[in-house]
């Protein structure tokens, strides 16, 4: 199995600083509008940069045909296109799959059938304003990096050798 496509999108300037404060998101779907696959067997994925107040779409890709079951290496390349979203939305995952996604500090996240993409994004959006979940927040958080102010507030704190 292998990526037969991928789609990346260009970023001016200002989108670039756009996705330093963004997160990526992935949706399993075969429409680019609604989350209708499975993990294991998704045909296609639509990657989505998105913050409190905006989203853009940033990446699609489709791979070959697929076998259901007891097909293992489908998910390596799926789970590599994924590098650096913290989340994958689709209809349903496997144990495997989810073990696999955890390791890689993205969040498998269950939608019923025919779920729209863009009411996901400003159901994430409100979930980040309102206060998010743990593991919205763990992502979050892993995006922001260090502190580059770090060592400023630790000399101010003061030093007693």
């Amino acid at each position: 199995m292998s990526l037969t496509r991928r789609l990346a999108l260009v970023q001016d300037t200002d989108e670039e600083k756009f996705m330093e404060t963004a997160l990526k998101i992935a949706f399993a779907t075969t429409d680019m509008e609604t989350v209708n696959q499975h993990f294991g067997s998704a045909k296609s994925f639509a990657v989505y940069a998105v913050d409190m107040e905006n989203s853009q779409l940033l990446e699609a890709a489709q791979f070959g045909e697929l076998m259901q079951d007891g097909n293992e290496d489908k998910l390596s390349v799926k789970i590599d296109l994924l590098d650096g979203c913290a989340a994958v939305y689709c209809q349903a995952v496997g144990g495997s799959a989810i073990s696999q996604l955890i390791a890689k500090n993205i969040q498998p996240v269950k939608v019923h059938e025919g779920s729209k993409i863009k009411d996901l994004i400003v159901d994430l959006q409100n979930e980040i304003k309102a206060g998010p979940s743990s593991w919205l927040a763990k992502a979050i958080n892993q995006h922001k990096g260090p502190d580059p102010d770090r060592f400023n507030k630790m000399e101010d704190e003061g030093w007693d050798e």
